[in-house]
């Protein structure tokens, strides 16, 4: 596939995050797509969707914004900006009504016939954190997981 091609896969994914479709994020993922950690692990599939099923939940009205996009060879990198409203249970923190905000760098790896075969992603929490009141010396255990 061509670097045209593979930047008009993710920005397909990004559109289906914003119409809050998972199943359509993941229809571009290969099956054996492998989910790297910023740490150096690995999530499964279902974990993985099983995170972003939780995500859609708690911020029900998410959008990602790509601030930029590059791609070179089978590779795409992405920066993201996500703004939200808490609406639903998030790390055990009730619903608060507040908008909320998140950065992220994406970056995923294509087979020849356009899946995603690797994925990494590195999540600045940060602002999330400070809008919800969670900065307030401690963050709530579990928050270095994804929202």
């Amino acid at each position: 596939m061509s670097l045209t091609e593979n930047k008009e896969r993710c920005l397909q994914m990004v559109a289906a995050w914003n119409r809050w479709d998972v199943d359509g994020v993941v229809a571009h993922w290969a099956p054996d797509v492998v989910h790297h950690t910023a740490d150096g692990g690995r999530h499964d599939t279902a974990e993985l969707v099983e995170t972003m099923r939780a995500a859609v939940r708690a911020f029900p009205d998410l959008h990602l914004e790509v601030k930029s996009i590059l791609a070179e060879g089978d590779r795409v990198m992405l920066r993201i900006t996500v703004t939200a409203t808490h609406q639903g249970d998030f790390l055990g923190l009730a619903p608060t009504g507040r908008p909320v905000s998140w950065h992220y760098l994406e970056e995923l790896r294509f087979s020849p016939e356009g899946k995603v075969v690797e994925h990494w992603d590195v999540f600045d929490f940060s602002p999330l954190y400070q809008e919800l009141g969670m900065l307030d010396g401690a963050v709530p255990a579990g928050s270095a997981s994804r929202p």
